[in-house]
């Protein structure tokens, strides 16, 4: 039997990207489960091997404007109580923050385009360590506190928590190694309200796309398969 990873999507464009091909290389059968369409029930996320949590442009705080907001957070929390293998992508890192009890809120600025990261002594440790002060891209406007109980892994002057583990098997990152530069224009056009709101001219971030992108992409891939592979069972 193959082994399963589930990546819960909030929008269509924010999808696996990069970590499509890397996981089904390593023997997972993906399937998606659609945020706000398909139901989070109290075991839906503890079951598959992997579990990949992506972006989207709503806050953690937003539950009465999307109500499936709550039983997500609760099927992340078990997952993660769980001690089963996580991995949390921009929204995806504030929902297991949520999860784990720490607070998410607006930030001081939005930080939307690429730009390098702070990596703590831990982060220097941990799979993290080729990224170095290589330009990532960022796409967000809320911070997270750091969890009880978790390592905080990277910062920025806007947020001084990029990332974190709660264990090497459960990761959150608030910034996206997993995008195909070669599909960013759909965030373009997904997110033409959001550019217009900040002020951002998506002929600049386009630039820093083909400027930045194509490095990221090769040392994104390298960081993602190094997590895949500490995974338990990764040989399996």
């Amino acid at each position: 039997m193959p082994k399963i990873c589930l990546a819960v999507r909030h929008v269509a464009f924010e999808d696996l990207g990069l970590l499509g091909p890397l996981v089904s290389a390593r023997g997972y059968d993906i399937r998606y489960h659609d945020a706000g369409i398909d139901t989070f029930g109290a075991a839906t996320l503890v079951a598959p091997d992997l579990v990949i949590v992506l972006g989207g442009p709503i806050g953690v705080y937003e539950t009465d404007t999307y109500p499936f907001i709550t039983d997500e957070i609760a099927a992340v929390a078990a997952r993660l109580h769980a001690n089963r293998p996580t991995l949390g992508i921009c929204l995806g890192a504030q929902m297991m923050a949520a999860a784990l009890g720490a607070r998410v809120a607006p930030g001081p600025a939005k930080e939307i385009g690429w730009a390098p990261l702070t990596l703590s002594e831990a982060g220097h440790a941990s799979v993290l360590a080729p990224l170095g002060t290589a330009p990532v891209l960022h796409w967000h406007g809320d911070n997270c506190e750091l969890p009880a109980g978790c390592h905080g892994l990277a910062s920025t002057a806007h947020c001084p928590v990029q990332a974190f583990a709660r264990t090497p098997s459960q990761l959150a990152l608030q910034f996206h190694l997993e995008t195909e530069p070669a599909r960013f224009e759909a965030w373009l056009v997904g997110h033409r309200v959001e550019l217009g709101e900040a002020g951002l001219d998506p002929r600049d971030l386009r630039k820093q796309a083909r400027s930045a992108g194509p490095a990221l992409r090769e040392i994104g891939r390298g960081v993602l398969a190094s997590w895949l592979d500490s995974l338990p069972g990764a040989a399996a």
